[in-house]
């Protein structure tokens, strides 16, 4: 058995190493190294501050459409424009086709997530403005829907 002093990040420990051995081919096998853990101090208590809680005024929640915004655009009446810029990765609905409230028109995909395009209210889909593979700015206009 063998003591070796260690110095590892500014703390010393004490190893013992302990030969086993060779084997049959006459290689050595690697020892096993056994480690002594430094003398472990109880922890220090620090002072304790205290803490004012300080009140705030509530805040108000703020509701964030799942659509676009829709109505007085510069794109006219019904018109449903990209939220966020991104790829419009699938296209879900032609024109004449009707749809219900909170049904899906198209998939936006934006940082690598897909962002669904609902239709705000029953409709008919007037114009499609975009295709599959498109790339869109917000306030782009995307679909036209007809009450």
């Amino acid at each position: 058995m063998r003591k070796f002093r260690v110095k590892v990040n500014d703390e010393v420990f004490e190893v013992e190493v302990e030969e086993i051995g060779r084997e049959a081919t006459g290689a050595e096998v690697p020892a096993a190294p056994r480690v002594t853990a430094p003398a472990v101090t109880a922890p220090v208590a620090l002072p304790s501050k205290k803490v004012t809680p300080v009140a705030s005024a509530p805040v108000p929640k703020r509701e964030t459409p799942a659509t676009p915004a829709t109505g007085a655009t510069k794109d006219g009446p019904g018109a449903v424009v990209a939220p966020i810029p991104g790829v419009v990765s699938e296209v879900k609905v032609s024109p004449g086709q009707s749809v219900k409230k909170g049904e899906v028109l198209l998939l936006l995909e934006a940082m690598k997530m897909q962002n669904e395009i609902l239709a705000p209210y029953d409709a008919v889909v007037k114009e499609v403005a975009v295709n599959q593979g498109a790339s869109v700015q917000t306030g782009d206009l995307l679909v036209r829907l007809d009450r």
